[in-house]
């Protein structure tokens, strides 16, 4: 198991920065995601790391070796695409083995690494089939297989379950939490996909416009976003995100939101001028509380009913368990889970703590 360090990366095409300086340090044995929208660096980043796009300034170390000068094969790392890049008229044994064969390994080891590689992927009836028999699922094991036979120190994952329908990613996610765990080994995961960084990440580090904006568990991202970014990015549906004031209630901090003024158990002592308030849609209370909201939009999903609220031009979006007999246009009250609320200093976005929080 190793390290991998990024120190002061940078990567640019010409006039565009796509990266302008990035740190992250990822510790051995960690699977580690790099999320956020299209265009955020994360894929860059990985590529970086692979050895197929070669940084504009900085280092990129892998246990103790700085590898940027080095070309990918030395870099001891093995990487699963999102097109799986199988070679069509070779078997599942054949690109399994494939890398080895490259490395000069002899039929007998290769065979004897193939049988391992197999037993754990669940590969041994598919073997003599070519891509074009399997399915998706099944092409992305073999894609694995191939990344497993060079026991590498480190495995990239490009969004290798965008491909697959839901059922499958639900599956293939299982799969890859338990390789994880069975192996320990480092592995860096790219995905535009929060239910993916959330369940299966030691750490996720969320990025925007080529910069890290939080490196951190995926409780804590959750639950203490670093900024608003961050804040309104993680969670579906998102938070609620609406520009607010504060004030000293008699020791107490009030958070003036829309038509909305919350008394927190907080002390108010240095506190910003403006912020912004997110609340979670499981933090909005629907049924009884100090305040109305009108119902704009009613979602039923089977096992709760997600329900867009009208506050006095406030909006809000709440879970209610169940299949809820809710309707559009009626007048409910609401409650706030209060010590929950997020807030973030109006003037940089970043994340806010009253004292004694």
């Amino acid at each position: 198991m190793v390290q991998v360090v990024f120190e002061k990366v940078s990567k640019a095409y010409g006039d565009t920065v796509a990266i302008p300086g990035l740190d992250l340090v990822i510790e051995s044995g960690e699977f580690v995601s790099l999320l956020g929208p299209s265009g955020c660096g994360k894929s860059t980043t990985l590529r970086m790391l692979a050895g197929l796009e070669q940084p504009t300034s900085g280092s990129i170390r892998i246990g103790d070796r700085d590898v940027v000068d080095l070309a990918p094969a030395a870099r001891d790392i093995a990487m699963v695409f999102q097109s799986y890049a199988l070679y069509p008229h070779m078997t599942v044994a054949e690109n399994i083995c494939y890398p080895l064969k490259k490395r000069g390994l002899a039929k007998a080891d290769r065979a004897i690494k193939l049988a391992e590689v197999a037993a754990l992927l669940q590969l041994e009836p598919l073997l003599a089939r070519k891509p074009g028999q399997l399915s998706g699922g099944q092409q992305q094991r073999v894609a694995l297989g191939r990344a497993l036979v060079r026991e590498p120190s480190v495995f990239l994952l490009d969004e290798p379950l965008s491909n697959l329908d839901a059922s499958l990613r639900a599956h293939m996610r299982a799969e890859l939490i338990g390789l994880h765990r069975r192996l320990g080994k480092t592995m860096v995961y790219v995905t535009h996909d929060q239910l993916e960084a959330m369940t299966m990440s030691s750490r996720i580090a969320v990025m925007r416009a080529g910069e890290l904006q939080q490196f951190a568990p995926p409780d804590e991202i959750y639950n203490r976003p670093a900024n608003v970014f961050v804040a309104g990015f993680i969670g579906t549906p998102a938070m609620a995100l609406a520009d607010g004031s504060l004030a000293d209630g008699g020791g107490h901090l009030v958070v003036h939101v829309g038509p909305l003024a919350v008394a927190l158990p907080y002390a108010a002592a240095a506190r910003p001028d403006a912020v912004t308030v997110g609340i979670r849609p499981e933090d909005v209370l629907v049924g009884e509380g100090p305040w109305q909201a009108q119902v704009r939009l009613v979602e039923p999903t089977g096992y709760e009913t997600i329900v867009a609220l009208d506050a006095g031009g406030l909006a809000l979006t709440a879970r209610v368990p169940g299949s809820n007999a809710l309707r559009v246009g009626e007048t409910v009250a609401f409650d706030l889970r209060r010590e929950r609320i997020h807030l973030f200093d109006k003037s940089d976005g970043r994340r806010w703590e009253p004292a004694g929080r």
